[in-house]
């Protein structure tokens, strides 16, 4: 699979849909050759999943080189959290980002979030701009960690390959917070910014081309996700808590998948093993559980 096809595989939403046209899971497992030049970092970036997630399904450790030509597994499946009522939903754990569009899911993104120390505010937003190649006004904040770390000092950084903002801007009613490309794709699906959400070029733009200002969202902090299939399995979807905010996963894995409807019908130990992993991605934890894809 070429990085365009890689691209478009990321709005594949092959999976068993619920009654308002929304997906309980999106993405499934594929086959990518890799080309010259991509790593377990910028492949895991696009199809969002973990570099180390991603080298242990290809039974591989997270420093081992790729090689040219040579065919990786990706399984980049993903629990849909709920979109009821808005258009945008962010799961800053999940670093996800959905788009629904009259009920249904349009796409979805890999992005990047905050970090444990700038976090990405949480809560209801709507869209209050848009802007082309914009100019980066930086925060007086920044400028301190600039000059705390003896860079230079940056007021403002005009539209161009420097900027980090990247060509587009969308802000959110949170202040001084939004979406936006940037100048280094490998950083997305990361926790690693001020805040802000950060997004790949081509994302950030077909995003942009779709939505609309006074679109609303709301940005979630659930590092644990289930799904009841309608055929009967059991999946879930645990995730590092980036910001410690739960006390106990094991005990909020277990809340999740009640109020899933899902209570008692999962694999104890596979529930236990996919909390203490983490991997990031949906899991099969039905009894007698196999990796059989879920891709269309």
């Amino acid at each position: 699979m070429t990085r365009g096809a890689l691209a478009l595989a990321l709005f594949a939403l092959g999976a068993a849909q619920n009654p308002a046209s929304v997906p309980l899971i999106v993405g499934g497992e594929r086959t990518h050759v890799v080309e010259r030049g991509e790593t377990w970092t910028s492949i895991g970036a696009r199809a969002g999943v973990a570099p180390a997630t991603l080298a242990r399904q290809n039974g591989r450790s997270a420093g081992a080189r790729l090689k040219a030509g040579e065919s990786i597994t990706i399984d980049n499946r993903h629990i849909v959290p709920d979109a009821a009522g808005v258009s945008l939903v962010i799961n800053v754990p999940q670093r996800l980002l959905f788009h629904v569009v009259d009920g249904s899911l349009r796409a979805r993104y890999p992005i990047a979030v905050g970090l444990s120390n700038w976090q990405t505010p949480l809560g209801p937003f709507t869209i209050i701009e848009k802007e082309e190649d914009p100019t980066w006004d930086v925060p007086e904040s920044i400028q301190e960690e600039m000059r705390l770390e003896g860079k230079p000092v940056l007021t403002a950084v005009p539209p161009g390959p420097d900027n980090p903002l990247g060509r587009h801007w969308i802000r959110l009613s949170f202040s001084g917070v939004g979406l936006h490309g940037t100048n280094v794709p490998s950083s997305i699906y990361r926790v690693t910014t001020h805040g802000c959400m950060r997004m790949h070029p081509d994302d950030i733009a077909d995003l942009f081309a779709h939505a609309e200002l006074g679109d609303s969202g709301r940005i979630l902090y659930e590092p644990v996700l289930g799904a009841m299939m309608p055929d009967g399995r059991v999946f879930l979807e645990v995730h590092p808590d980036a910001y410690r905010r739960v006390p106990n996963m094991r005990d909020l894995a277990l809340d999740v998948l009640r109020r899933a409807g899902a209570e008692g019908l999962a694999d104890p130990d596979r529930v236990r093993a996919a909390v203490k992993g983490r991997e990031g991605i949906a899991v099969d934890v039905s009894p007698g559980a196999t990796r059989a894809s879920l891709s269309r």
